[in-house]
């Protein structure tokens, strides 16, 4: 019997995650879900491909992303996701050394790395598969959104799938929550990752766990481009740059200017942090001494910039910002900048910092209300997915629309995964 023969796929933005039919047993029958370990410790992984020219290797996740940091020479690719649907699909794209690659491939080597490793882990070969997908891949376009659908089954495919199925996102995260309710209830799935915030109103119930079709299921769907990496920028900034000068004023005989501030923003910017070690860069940055009043701030940005040391303060705000919003608040130690220099950040000053952002998208949330046409008392549950729900300020500012409804969470970079193994295993099991 081959029931073992299927997987699930998300494939995210940021991350992707890959769920696999696991037997129990005590039951032959009964399939159970885990997740394959993509990289080691790790269920999840950054949807990133490094394609090295030095060598001419590819290689993926966080490898891919420290391959990149480390300044080896070639071409970081992420979003991938986002080209499905743009005419970018069938170009190439230069990766260095006058060695080019279609946009399209770069879909493909990813999720034959993905199919590679969950066979090399479940010690079988896979051959259907249940992908995720957003409810559109491209807004107001059936044409380009039908065209992206397609664009990504002959993708999978190609590395080898027979079958190739597809799922909603918002539905693989409510398919957690529906097995565990009895009536049928409209529950808001908010997923919010790394770059983007999605909302979905969604009707869940036992009536609806039989049916494999559930597009009719979604109400509403509404997203906006602000998400975890935009918090990052913003702790960075509030944080961590003012030690290095950011807003700090010039020598008063020159009128006490402040200092040009887009070093710093391009610092704080994750895709924009390697440009500033340019030469011209670096050397447009030497000559700027005299315009600092505090020459200590200026000798720490210089360090920082010709020690390369962007992606680290980078990765040190995601931590400042996860470690305030457990406890309230962080004392940073920076001694890679300089020797027992640490920042203090509280809850007051990150909520200053982030609370813009955090309510353009509780508004968000209230606005797919609006969309489905439902009032934000008729929504039972909220279903919480993605890493950045993490952060309780963004969790409580859009519960707080919502008065009636339970909070619900499952994995946060998993439930989608596993929602979509539910679903495998109904289509495949």
């Amino acid at each position: 019997m081959h029931h073992q023969d299927f997987c699930a796929i998300d494939f995210g933005t940021s991350n992707s995650a890959v769920a696999l039919p696991q037997q129990q047993s005590n039951s032959p029958t009964k399939n159970s879900l885990r997740l394959v370990e993509l990289e080691s410790g790790f269920t999840s992984m950054p949807t990133a491909v490094f394609y090295n020219v030095e060598d001419e290797t590819r290689c993926y996740g966080r490898e891919a992303v420290a391959a990149y940091v480390d300044g080896y020479d070639g071409r970081l690719m992420r979003s991938i996701k986002s080209i499905l649907g743009s005419d970018l699909m069938e170009t190439a794209t230069e990766v260095g050394h006058g060695m080019s690659v279609k946009y399209i491939d770069v879909v493909t080597a990813y999720l034959r790395h993905l199919k590679h490793v969950a066979e090399f882990q479940s010690g079988e070969r896979i051959k259907r598969v249940v992908m995720g997908r957003p409810v559109y891949f491209v807004d107001g376009d059936a044409t380009r959104d039908a065209k992206a659908e397609a664009a990504l089954a002959t993708a999978a495919r190609a590395v080898g799938f027979t079958d190739v199925a597809f799922q909603f996102e918002p539905i693989a995260a409510a398919l957690d929550y529906e097995s565990t309710i009895d009536r049928e209830e409209l529950v808001l799935v908010a997923d919010i990752g790394g770059g983007t915030s999605d909302f979905s109103i969604v009707r869940v119930g036992p009536r609806q766990r039989e049916k494999l079709d559930r597009k009719s299921d979604i109400l509403a769907n509404h997203g906006i481009h602000l998400a975890g990496t935009d918090f990052d920028f913003a702790v960075n900034l509030a944080a961590i740059m003012p030690t290095l000068g950011l807003g700090s004023l010039g020598p008063t005989d020159q009128g006490a200017r402040r200092v040009p501030s887009s070093v710093y923003f391009d610092l704080a910017t994750w895709h924009l942090i390697n440009t500033v070690y340019a030469h011209n860069r670096v050397a447009e940055l030497r000559e700027m001494t005299s315009m600092y009043a505090d020459q200590v701030r200026y000798r720490r940005l210089m360090h920082v910039v010709t020690r390369r040391l962007g992606h680290q303060l980078a990765a040190t705000a995601e931590s400042i910002k996860i470690e305030v919003s457990m406890t309230g608040k962080v004392e940073a130690l920076l001694d890679n900048i300089e020797e027992n220099l640490v920042v203090a950040f509280s809850d007051v000053q990150q909520t200053e910092a982030l609370n813009n952002k955090i309510e353009k998208i509780a508004e968000a949330a209230l606005e797919t209300a609006r969309m489905a046409g439902v009032v934000p008392a008729a929504i039972s549950a909220i279903y919480f997915t993605g890493g950045s729900t993490g952060l309780a300020s963004l969790s409580n500012a859009i519960a707080a629309s919502f008065p009636d409804a339970k909070k619900a969470a499952g994995d946060r970079f998993a439930s989608v995964a596993t929602g979509l193994g539910i679903y495998a295993a109904r289509l495949y099991g």
